[in-house]
């Protein structure tokens, strides 16, 4: 099924297409990875709404991507819970490790690091995602075991394909 399918199916469960921006841009994101310009473009014009629109909300939410990620998206919230729990060095850690900085994708596409200003998980901090999956009262040591695992694939995550 075409993104213009899978997207006028959707549509007729909400009251009007505005309403139904946000699900068209999870299934846009889900074919293409990533929401460019050119995605951008056609769920507006699958949704007959204005384009700034589309583009609002896929730059408001950060679990739309408006850029290429890793095959594995890491996000470390560093919201006061979590930076009180030393999130800081989770994310000094993922750096060294992975060799980025956050905002950064790792040259074999496999990681991008993201820092994020809340995950909602404030009393198991310090907290991270891995595409969607949550990660919680993290550690460097936890964090090491986790990133060898998503390294030799020993572990599934709800975002991978």
């Amino acid at each position: 099924m075409d993104l213009r399918e899978q997207i006028e199916i959707v549509t007729k469960r909400y009251p009007n297409n505005r309403s139904a921006i946000m699900p068209a841009l999870f299934i846009a994101q889900k074919q293409y990875g990533y929401l460019g310009g050119d995605v951008l473009q056609q769920v507006a014009d699958i949704l007959d709404v204005p384009e700034i629109w589309v583009f609002e909300l896929a730059t408001f939410y950060t679990m739309f991507h408006t850029e290429s990620i890793g095959e594995y998206h890491i996000q470390v919230c560093t919201n006061v819970s979590c930076l009180l729990r030393r999130a800081e060095n989770l994310v000094g850690y993922l750096e060294n490790r992975l060799k980025i900085k956050a905002g950064e994708t790792t040259n074999d596409g496999r990681f991008s690091l993201s820092s994020v200003e809340c995950l909602g998980a404030c009393d198991k901090a310090p907290a991270l995602m891995v595409n969607q999956d949550y990660f919680e009262n993290q550690d460097e040591e936890k964090l090491g075991q986790l990133l060898d695992q998503l390294s030799s694939r020993e572990i599934g995550l709800s975002g991978d394909n």
